[in-house]
Order: C-alpha cells, then sequence, then structure tokens
C-alpha cells in the first residue's frame, strides 16, 4: 500500500515491520531520543508540513509520552494519528515481554498495522482510499455517554477501549480525537448500544 503521509515510529524494529506492510517514507524517533535531537523533530515537522505524518507508536505509556510530546510539538492539522490495540504477550525477538507485557508495532501482524494506517485517515496513492468518518463529538458529549467526569467514566472509558481495540492509556481527550477521526456519529452510536 503506498500512501502519501510519512510515518513516525518508535524504533528501528518498528520500522522494519512497518516496511513490509507500507510504501512511504518510515521514520523512527529512537525512543527518548527525539526529545533531545532537534535536528530529527526539525526534519519531522518539516515532512508533516509538507505530506502529512502519521504517528504510530506502541501501545504502552511510554509510546504515550512520545506521541503526546509530537503532538505538542506539531500543528495537529498536519499529524494523524494510528493506534495499534492492546495486546499482550512478547516479541520474537525479546527475551521477556516489555515492563507493560504489551506487544509493540513490531510485533503486530501486518493486517493489523495496515487497517491502523487506514483507520487513522491515510492517503492511499494507489487506489481507492477508504473515506475517512468526520465525527463532531464534543467533550460534552464525552459526559453525556459517561465517558468523562462521572463516578464510573474510567471503567466505561477501559471498556470501550478494550471494544474498539484502543490503548488503555487513552485519556478521555485523546479518545475523543480518536473517535472523531474513525468513527461517524451513527458507527459511534451503533457501538455505544452495543
Amino acid at each position: 500500500m503506498r500512501i502519501q503521509e510519512a510515518i513516525v515510529v518508535e524504533g528501528r524494529y518498528d520500522k522494519s515491520a512497518l516496511a513490509g506492510v507500507v510504501d512511504t517514507l518510515i521514520l523512527d524517533t529512537a525512543g527518548f531520543g527525539v526529545f533531545k535531537d532537534g535536528e530529527r523533530l526539525a526534519l519531522l515537522r518539516k515532512l508533516a508540513a509538507k505530506r502529512g505524518l502519521i504517528v504510530l507508536t506502541d501501545p504502552d505509556g511510554a509510546g504515550f509520552v512520545i506521541r503526546n510530546y509530537l503532538k505538542g510539538a506539531i500543528p495537529k492539522e498536519q499529524l494523524k494519528h494510528a493506534y495499534v490495540p492492546d495486546v499482550y504477550g512478547k516479541e520474537r525477538r525479546k527475551r521477556a515481554p516489555g515492563k507493560e507485557g504489551k506487544l509493540g508495532v513490531e510485533g503486530m501482524p501486518p493486517d493489523v498495522l495496515r487497517n491502523a494506517i487506514l483507520r487513522a485517515g491515510a492517503t492511499v496513492l494507489d487506489g481507492e482510499a477508504p473515506a475517512r468518518p468526520q465525527g463532531n463529538l464534543t467533550p460534552a458529549d464525552l459526559f453525556a455517554l459517561g465517558l468523562s467526569g462521572t463516578p464510573d467514566a474510567a471503567q466505561r472509558r477501559a471498556a470501550l477501549l478494550r471494544k474498539l481495540e484502543l490503548p488503555e492509556h487513552m485519556s478521555a481527550k485523546a479518545l475523543l480525537s480518536a473517535l472523531n477521526a474513525l468513527y461517524t456519529p451513527d458507527e459511534l452510536d451503533e457501538l455505544l448500544n452495543q
């Protein structure tokens, strides 16, 4: 699959796993190295401005720290966010699972990576791109749905994240952004009714 946007991942193993799935420029942050590497960040900013940037990090706490750093450093209209689900296990090359016991981008099957990129709204260049849903949910809608600001909101949000195969570390604000990017209001109503 050939896409317009560049993709940024955490490390070189993520990069090589993704290279077999998508034909585009794939860069890595060298983990937390991007925090101290002004040149790397400048390159990511230029790429985001020129062709768009898809952020695809691991579904663990460290992945969300990197994702949030990039979210603050690059204009939001130039970023798209791809999420892989929480899958517990360990990558083949590792002796033990990671700190949280979850597979990272490198451990995901190719079809999961492909779907994550498509759901983020990637611009497919070699065929018909699926329409990207445009939700218009607001923080008030999340409150009305019991997904934020209520006593059991955290549990309801966690259940929804599991159902949607999104990472458990997503805040209410990140969930709102993902829901608006991935689902139409009708699709979301149907999911919540299930």
